[in-house]
């Protein structure tokens, strides 16, 4: 947390980082004293989930415990009280990424939701036969597989803007791609499965040249360096609740206002409605259009309990710790006889992704989890990441602030 001479600064100063202090950190979390295998628990798995620190578990049980209730339209006092909890909580997001409204807040299942949900109806509206979408070649699984979906059905093409060796996307190549047929662009700010922090400014502004919307996602960005929406000037954003120290199964997807008042909405039910008959259904307003059915109050609710933690922090400082970390990491780990970094990017996050000659990732994975250390082994759901290096699979350690 910065000291008062630095608290308006951009930059922590060297006092503040000193003082960060991961270990009393740590303290918050209560699974990090957990034992595996008899050894203390190394957790860097943070790219898959991150560990929740105490208030926000203290957070999930005062909801079930004293204002479980389904939340809009109730009369009575607890449905008053948790709507008021699940609103206070898009505000809080609204905040975090310094959106405009709270309407531009969509509360989703997760970061794969939210890319379905403009896939499908931003997408299923807008795109024609012979139209393009770019997306990049570091994408997760989560940020292909919707477009291709959509492609098919419209009979549009997916384009892919190539990075090189280092894990770093080839621009120029990018501004190749975009074209009048260009009618979407949808890209990952930090590779999970390379850490590469992409210049994502950049790529926005190319396409707005073009009146090309963005959807960005922030899923591995969210918990390592502060993001505005504004400031990017991004169409889309979207992350999940479980990468940045809150609950699973609660996700975020901002959007323009403008541009989600235009699309029709992703499912149909409960909540997402103004008025129902057989002849004709009128569909509510935002953000409500697009969360039908009873939401994860609980998630939702965690979630700012989450955003309000790591903002104590300061999301600077995290970013500063995280990047000595990395670098500290990243020395250790080249020293190593036979050891191969994947992803040697200039600008990268939290993710250090690596081979070892003659020793399979599986079998690294298990042999550090005898030792108490929790890394992830496979592709990391990024199978053509893989395919452009060549490999089966990485071993992959992630950062949090509490490593």
């Amino acid at each position: 947390m910065k000291h008062a001479v630095c608290r308006t600064s951009e930059e922590p100063c060297q006092e503040c980082l000193v003082g960060f202090g991961a270990e009393k950190i740590r303290e918050d979390f209560p699974i990090l004293w957990t034992k595996v295998h008899g050894k203390p628990l190394v957790y860097l798995d943070n790219a898959a989930t991150t560990q929740k620190p105490q208030a926000v578990l203290d957070t999930l049980m005062r909801y079930y415990t004293e204002e479980n209730s389904n939340v809009h339209r109730g009369i009575h006092f607890l449905s008053q009280v948790a709507t008021q909890s699940y609103e206070s909580g898009r505000t809080r997001v609204r905040q975090f990424l310094n959106a405009s409204h709270d309407r531009e807040i969509i509360f989703t299942r997760g970061t794969t939701e939210g890319i379905n949900l403009v896939a499908q109806s931003y997408g299923r509206k807008h795109l024609r036969a012979g139209d393009e979408v770019i997306v990049s070649a570091m994408e997760h699984h989560s940020n292909i597989v919707p477009w291709q979906m959509i492609c098919e059905e419209k009979r549009a093409s997916l384009k892919v803007i190539p990075m090189n060796d280092a894990g770093e996307l080839v621009m120029d190549e990018y501004e190749r791609l975009l074209s009048d047929r260009t009618k979407f662009v949808s890209v990952v700010q930090v590779s999970n499965a390379l850490g590469t922090v992409n210049p994502i400014s950049d790529i926005i502004g190319l396409a707005h040249r073009r009146g090309i919307p963005v959807l960005v996602d922030g899923a591995q960005a969210i918990p390592h360096m502060p993001v505005d929406v504004r400031a990017l000037d991004c169409d889309f954003y979207v992350f999940s609740g479980h990468k940045l120290f809150g609950p699973t199964g609660i996700g975020v997807l901002y959007g323009k206002a403008e541009l989600l008042e235009s699309m029709p909405p992703y499912q149909g039910g409960g909540d997402m409605i103004s008025a129902v008959s057989f002849e004709k259904t009128v569909y509510n307003t935002l953000p409500h259009k697009f969360e039908a059915g009873t939401p994860n109050i609980a998630g939702t609710i965690g979630l700012a309990a989450a955003i309000e933690y790591v903002e104590k922090i300061g999301m600077q400082q995290i970013a500063a710790y995280e990047s000595e970390l990395l670098e500290y990491g990243t020395e250790l780990l080249t020293a190593i006889p036979g050891l191969r970094l994947i992803g040697t990017a200039k600008e990268k996050a939290g993710v250090l992704s690596f081979l070892l000659d003659g020793v399979h990732a599986h079998d690294i994975g298990t042999i550090l989890d005898l030792e108490g250390v929790a890394i992830r082994a496979g592709h990391h759901c990024a199978m053509p990441v893989m395919k452009r290096f060549g490999v089966p699979a990485t071993a992959r350690a992630s950062l949090a602030f509490y490593n």
